[in-house]
Formats: C-alpha cells, sequence, structure tokens
C-alpha cells in the first residue's frame, strides 16, 4: 500500500512534486495528489496515525540543494542545518526548523563591525555543533586575535554566542545579530520556493514573525539594547574586560511556545548505555555516535506518547518510513525491545482492517529500485518485516504480555501474505502484476518461518501451513532463481511474470544471507543451498561488489553502473551490514571481515557518523569515500547498522523464552579484542568478550541465563 515518502533519497517521492517532511514525525506528509495510471491503491487502515494514500507520478525528484558538506544537528521535530562559516545566510538548507518548518533562516553575527572570521566547526554530539571565529578587536595588536567568538548552535532552537577576550584593556564592543525567516516548509526550502523574508515585529526582549501557518519568535538573554524590526535587527553593547568573557543567548520558539522535545533523551530514551571497548581505535566512539544519532532521530505520536520510534533520517525524511524504522529496531534489539515495542504499537495502528484483498498490509511508500526494475512498494517489506522483528524481539526477551498484545497484528500480516500469495509460490512487488524480487522471496520465506514458530509457541493456528509453503518456496527458488554461468552462477536479481530473469548482480542478494534468528540459537533456513551460499559470498566479497568502503548497491561490471546511482552502485550501510552479519552467519568470515573492515573506515572518514549511502568509488590507498550530496545523515539504518555490525563480532544469538544465549563470534577477530557492556537480554545487562584469537565469553548475564551450546 503505497502512501508517500519524505525521502529525497532513499524511499524516494516518485513525483516531480518534492516531498515534505512529516509535521510532527509520526507520518509522512502528503505531496500533492496524484496516481500512475494502473498503479496500486489501497484506502488506508482506519487506525489513529494513518498516513493518506495518494501516490505521486513515478519520476525524481527534482534537484536536491546539497546537504554533504553541511552541519546537520538533529533532536526532532527540532533540527538545524548550518555550514561550517557558522553564519546563517538564509541561503539553501541553512537554518532552525521545527517540524517541518524553517523557523529561523537568518542569523548572521557582527562584532565591532565585522564578522568573525572562521576557524573551526565541528559536532559536539548529534543535536549541537560549535562554531569558533576570532577578530582583533583592539588596535595595534598585530596579525594575532584577540577575541575569540564561540557559538553553539543546538537542534532544539537555542543558539548561545560567547566572546571570549585576550587583550589587555577592556574592549568596548557593539555586537549585531541580523535576523530572518520565511516560515517555509523544508519541501519548498529544498526545491528553492522559500519564499522571500517575512516582516518583523519587536516582540518582549526580542523579534517576532508571522504568517497564515503560524509564527515564531526569538528573545535573548541579556536583552538587546535596541531590536529594530525594519532591518531584523538586535543590538548590544558589550564591554569586555582583559581576560573576560560574555555570553548572549538566542532561543527560536514557534507559535510563542517553550521548548519542543519529542522524546526526552535522558531517562525516556529506549536504549541502554552500551559501549565497546576494542583493540579498533574507532570502535567507541562509533557505537557512540550510532547510539547518539539514534536518539537524535526519536520521536512518538503525540496520542501515544509511550510508543517511540525512530525517523527515517535528517534533514530529507524527519517523518516514519515504516520499513526503515522496523528494520532499524530490528537492528538494536542488543540496546533492549523496548524500541522495537514502540515501532510494533504504532505501525499495528495503521495496518489496514477489514475485509479485502489489503487487509492485514502495513502502509509504506514507493522506493525506486534502480534502473533495471520497476519501483518497489516498502508496504511489503514492511508488512514482511512486522511478524519477524516481533518474533526476534521475543527472542531477545520482549515482555510475554507485549508479545501477546502484538501477535494479532503480526497474524494480519502473515494473513495478507498467504492470501496475496494464494496458490502461488511467489510473492509479487508491488501488487498486483509487480515482479517477483529476489529480496522480497527472502523477506516473505523469513517472515513465514518464523512467523510460524511465533504462532506455535502461543498456541495459534497457521503455523504448520507456512512452513509448508515456505518449504516449496524454497525448493522452487533454487531453480527458478539460479542464473547459470561460467563463473559459477548468481541469483537473479528478479524473476518477471513471464519467467524471464534479471542477471544483475546488487546488494538486494544479501538478505537472502539473513534468515532470521530461530530457536535455540540458530538461525533460520535460507532459500539458498550451501553450495549456492558459497558461490553468493564469493560474489559480494569480489571487487565488483566490495568497494573497499562498503557493498555496492549495484556490481561495478553491471550495465548502467553508477558509483553514485543510490540503487546503482552507491554504499548502502545497512545492506552492507546485512551482508556482513549474514555472511558470518554463514561461515565466510573473509568476506564478511573485509566489507566489516570498509565501513569502520568510511565511519572514521566521516567523523563517526555513518551516511545512509555514500559513492561505491573504489578504495585506494591514501583515498577517502566520497560522500553522497543528497544522502541523510544521520540517518536511522545507517547508526542502526553500527550496532549491528559491532554486535556482530560476539555472535549473540538470545532464545529468552528457552533462558539461553548462544554465542557464535567471528574466530578470525577481524578487529583483535572487543568487549561489549551494557547490552539488554530479557531487560537485563549482558556483557560480552571476544579475545583477540576469537573466543567468546558471557562477562555479565541476568539471572537464570544459560549459555548454548
Amino acid at each position: 500500500m503505497p502512501h508517500p515518502s519524505s525521502a529525497p533519497d532513499g524511499d524516494r517521492p516518485t513525483g516531480r512534486e518534492p516531498a515534505r517532511p512529516a509535521g510532527r514525525g509520526d507520518a509522512p506528509a502528503a505531496p500533492r495528489p496524484g496516481r500512475e495510471a494502473g498503479a496500486p491503491f489501497v484506502p488506508a487502515g482506519r487506525g489513529p496515525g494513518t498516513p493518506r494514500t495518494s501516490l505521486p507520478v513515478p519520476g525524481r525528484p527534482a534537484d536536491l540543494p546539497p546537504a554533504h558538506t553541511t552541519l546537520i544537528c538533529a533532536a526532532l521535530p527540532g533540527l538545524v542545518i548550518s555550514t561550517e562559516e557558522g553564519q546563517l545566510t538564509g541561503r539553501g538548507l541553512e537554518g532552525f526548523y521545527m517540524a517541518g518548518r524553517r523557523t529561523l533562516s537568518r542569523c548572521l553575527l557582527r562584532v565591532a563591525g565585522r564578522e568573525p572570521l572562521a576557524m573551526q566547526a565541528r559536532m559536539l554530539a548529534a543535536d549541537r555543533a560549535r562554531f569558533v571565529g576570532t577578530l582583533r578587536a583592539a588596535p595595534d595588536t598585530g596579525p594575532d586575535p584577540d577575541v575569540v567568538v564561540e557559538r553553539t548552535r543546538h537542534a532544539e532552537g537555542v543558539e548561545r554566542i560567547t566572546l571570549r577576550s585576550s587583550a589587555l584593556r577592556t574592549l568596548r564592543l557593539p555586537v549585531e545579530v541580523a535576523l530572518g525567516t520565511d516560515l517555509a516548509e523544508l519541501g519548498d526550502v529544498a526545491s528553492g520556493r522559500g519564499g522571500p523574508e517575512l516582516p518583523a515585529t519587536v516582540h518582549a526582549a526580542g523579534l517576532r514573525w508571522s504568517c497564515p501557518a503560524g509564527h515564531v519568535t526569538v528573545s535573548a538573554d541579556p536583552p538587546p539594547a535596541d531590536a529594530l524590526a525594519s532591518a531584523g535587527m538586535l543590538r548590544w553593547e558589550l564591554e569586555l574586560p582583559p581576560g573576560g568573557t560574555l555570553t548572549v543567548e538566542l532561543r527560536v520558539r514557534p507559535d510563542g511556545q517553550g521548548s519542543v522535545r519529542a522524546v526526552d533523551r535522558g531517562a525516556a530514551s529506549p536504549f541502554a548505555e552500551a559501549r565497546v571497548l576494542s583493540d579498533e581505535p574507532g570502535a567507541e566512539a562509533l557505537l557512540s555516535t550510532c547510539v547518539d544519532d539514534l536518539r537524535a532521530l526519536l520521536l512518538r505520536d503525540p496520542r501515544y506518547p509511550a510508543d517511540a520510534h525512530l525517523a527515517a533520517g535528517a534533514p530529507w525524511r524527519c517523518g516514519l518510513a515504516p520499513a526503515e524504522a522496523l528494520a532499524a529496531a530490528r537492528m538494536t534489539l542488543p540496546l533492549g525491545t523496548r524500541l522495537a515495542a514502540g515501532t510494533l504499537r504504532t505501525l499495528a495502528r495503521t495496518q489496514v482492517a477489514g475485509p479485502g484483498p489489503h487487509s492485514g498490509l502495513i502502509p509504506g511508500p514507493l522506493r525506486d529500485s534502480g534502473p533495471h526494475l520497476p519501483p518497489g512498494c516498502t508496504a511489503t517489506e514492511a508488512t514482511l518485516l512486522f511478524p519477524v522483528l516481533l518474533a526476534e524481539a521475543w527472542r531477545w526477551g520482549l515482555a510475554e504480555r507485549e508479545v501477546e498484545e502484538l501477535l494479532p497484528a503480526a497474524e494480519r500480516c502473515l494473513e495478507w501474505l498467504r492470501t496475496t500469495v494464494g496458490d502461488g509460490t511467489y510473492l509479487p512487488d508491488p501488487q498486483p502484476g509487480g515482479p517477483f524480487r529476489c529480496e522480497t522471496q527472502a523477506h516473505a520465506h523469513r517472515a513465514a518461518l518464523l512467523g510460524a514458530g511465533l504462532l506455535d509457541a502461543h498456541g495459534r493456528t497457521g503455523g504448520t501451513g507456512l512452513r509448508q509453503w515456505a518449504q516449496a518456496m524454497r525448493a522452487a527458488f533454487r531453480d527458478d532463481f539460479w542464473v547459470e554461468d561460467l563463473a559459477g552462477g548468481r541469483p537473479a536479481a528478479a524473476r518477471t511474470r513471464d519467467g524471464g530473469l534479471v542477471p544483475r548482480l546488487g546488494s538486494g542478494t544479501a538478505h537472502l544471507l539473513d534468515t532470521g534468528l530461530s530457536g535455540s540459537g540458530e538461525t533460520a533456513p535460507g532459500l539458498l543451498d550451501k553450495a549456492m551460499t558459497e558461490q553468493l559470498a564469493r560474489l559480494l566479497g569480489g571487487p565488483a561488489m566490495d568497494s573497499g568502503w562498503g557493498l555496492r548497491s549495484l556490481g561495478a561490471k553491471e550495465t548502467a553502473y553508477n558509483p553514485f546511482g543510490h540503487r546503482s552502485g552507491a554504499v548502502r550501510v545497512h545492506e552492507t551490514a546485512v551482508a556482513v552479519t549474514g555472511l558470518a552467519a554463514a561461515g565466510h568470515e573473509k568476506e564478511a571481515g573485509s566489507l566489516l573492515r570498509g565501513i569502520l573506515a568510511a565511519a572514521g572518514s566521516f567523523g563517526g557518523r555513518l551516511p545512509e549511502i555514500y559513492a561505491g568509488e573504489q578504495r585506494t590507498r591514501g583515498s577517502a569515500p566520497l560522500p553522497h550530496p543528497a544522502a541523510s545523515r544521520p540517518a536511522a539504518t545507517s547508526a542502526a547498522a553500527g550496532v549491528m555490525l559491532l554486535c556482530s563480532l560476539a555472535g549473540i544469538r538470545p532464545d529468552a523464552p528457552a533462558g539461553t544465549v548462544t554465542l557464535r563470534p567471528f574466530r578470525a577477530a577481524p578487529l583483535g579484542e572487543i568487549m561489549l557492556t551494557g547490552l539488554r537480554i530479557s531487560g537485563a545487562p549482558f556483557s560480552v568478550r571476544v579475545s583477540g584469537l576469537g573466543f567468546a565469553m558471557v562477562e555479565e548475564a541476568g539471572d537464570g541465563l544459560q549459555l548454548g551450546v
């Protein structure tokens, strides 16, 4: 069931109208209605928060302003985007945003009539950045600056300007801040339709701007000596003693309200305070940054504040993308099951209800599939991920009462699967009439097996039929989807309705290795046999797919390969993590280790903050990965992938209902000795150490948890 997305690079809207971010983070906002003739259209379910379902006309969005050189601070629904200069000029995406609307586009600082010379810009955390500039304020001091100007900018809508003097005498400094805003939506800003600045009025200790959509106030502490509405300017006359420090604080507030924060990042965080200690120096910083990014992307449905879920990413996708929210929650299960439970409850409320062929479907947007396949529908992926996440969260210790509460929605997902397949073998995507995609069959097969185990364990019917269908698919898939060639063959990317194969090698095949967590520390059976899995491992580990920075989304030798193509050659962090864990589980540690080291090296180049995608250019000595200009950063799936990659080194396979945990660590220990602390199984702390020789030892576990064989 497609609905519009606010994603310009991952789950893309397919019309020319740029997508707009969700107003409150609980559902993507809709572009102008429009639907391709014959495209699938499904009425929305009746649950609260169900997104609208108009489908835009397929195509690519208009040119987007580049985001790769900006510093993006997020504490959703708050966001601030800055350049390294530190000044907010109103150009491009620059500005403070709240709930998808730009609340301040211009914030130009002048001290003693001059702009500070920009010296340094860096992120302090996911929600704030620091900009340092200097100037020479005292006469006849030579080339040495005597005033440092530090600006700390917070996504919540706060900027602190601090002046520090090294002058030998008191400085009398006029300080001016020129402010302006258009109160435009992010989608309009991205498409160049932000509009002119609005006129300001003086309001208390600051300025105020209004438009039909609302108003915003900027207040200052200390209050300015002058506030000039016509120029949008606040002025102070400050005296800075020798060695002294002065601070001016600006607060940006939409609708004149107080601070807005969707999720308390302290006590309310669903993530455990995990740490990693490793011989690899970047591992600890990577985990810390990934968890920080995940917290920055947390949202709550205001009608159900107990349920947190992740937005897809900033700046483009600050709302709920169901498939990615589920995938990210699944990858962060080692940090606890609270996010999984909140995400599942949120999406259960959007599930299509009532009779009809779409009953049980979780709505989701269309996704561009690259040059060789038509757009796919993430509703299919989300619906198949729902029972998988519930089943694996149960293995990680989700409380039985929560499992029972969510089980009916999972049953409806599985019933939708069996109804849609009918008497056939494979699941088309999109429905009806779409091709049979390789990864869709992998997702369906995994959902059937894990869903069957969940149903059996809770006394529900339907498990036997799901297993029988999965077994039939497994037998047929190995004949129907395997492309024989002189190099040993490969899985097809898709099978057309008339039986033709799409033989392109891409990262979608990695999902064939992600078979899911079954009981007793085992993974579920996959669609490939052992020989096919070995051949796929060779292909994924070969130079056409392994860029040295991660897994390419399309092989370098394939037609239409583009190292920047988001599904035609760029590295997608999420799918690289899927490949690493799947290869390791299948015993192909050499290929898994190479991809893992590539991602970690890329993370170091990106300051520990992995973007959603980046260019698939081949790694060479002394090179660095090239950023993608439209990538989300932070992004939920890439941040969650960092967590999963580090935890995969220990190969943690819990079975909380049976009271056991099994460890299948990397025997090759690609990062040397590593220790993971503060993880969670059944809500209790869990810590594990993997030696440099690849032996794992549990350091901390809850009472009653036994080590499996």
